[in-house]
């Protein structure tokens, strides 16, 4: 029997693209149902980031010049990144890399919740794949947030959801690039 409750995401709809050449930008905008305290906590601290991130963290993401390991999740080979928190405006604003990719955060009071938005420049090929990531991401992160975890829906094991399959496809129209060959599938 399995405990875990049913999800399937909603629309393609969280996520657009910034374009500035050939940099492009993946902004998604979630509202959320906490307090800006509350989701700063959520998306800065490593025991509730392994909760709902494409990541794990060594330490707090919570202080401005902080060294940070990230270890994405589920990858095939241990991909670890060191990071420097280049920004941690507690709770309205968080700034650090990622592999190499800017992550930018930002957590805006919406009547007894949050307006939270996150900027990530991914590589033009892998724009709806990473829109679609970050997507489930958040979902399970708000469920996580309201005390009806999902679990973490990342890696590989966010690949072969079939609600990440469906959102990688209307992304991918959505922002007019082309799937992988083997994007529809979620298999590489």
């Amino acid at each position: 029997m399995n405990a875990q409750p049913q999800y399937m995401p909603g629309p393609a709809d969280m996520a657009s693209v910034l374009k500035d050449g050939e940099k492009w930008t993946l902004v998604l905008v979630k509202e959320l149902h906490h307090s800006p305290a509350k989701v700063w906590a959520a998306i800065t601290d490593p025991a509730q980031l392994r909760e709902w991130a494409p990541f794990d963290a060594d330490g707090s993401l919570a202080t401005a010049g902080a060294k940070v390991k990230l270890t994405t999740f589920g990858a095939p080979a241990p991909h670890i990144t060191e990071t420097t928190v280049t920004k941690a405006d507690a709770p309205r604003a968080l700034e650090y890399k990622w592999g190499g990719f800017d992550i930018r955060w930002k957590l805006e009071p919406l009547g007894g919740g949050t307006r939270l938005t996150m900027w990530a420049n991914i590589a033009k090929p892998y724009i709806a794949m990473g829109a679609a990531g970050w997507h489930l991401c958040l979902d399970v992160l708000d469920h996580l947030l309201s005390e009806r975890p999902l679990g973490r829906i990342a890696g590989p094991a966010a690949m072969n959801n079939a609600g990440w399959q469906r959102l990688n496809v209307e992304y991918s129209k959505q922002f007019g690039v082309e799937l992988p060959k083997w994007g529809a599938e979620g298999k590489g």
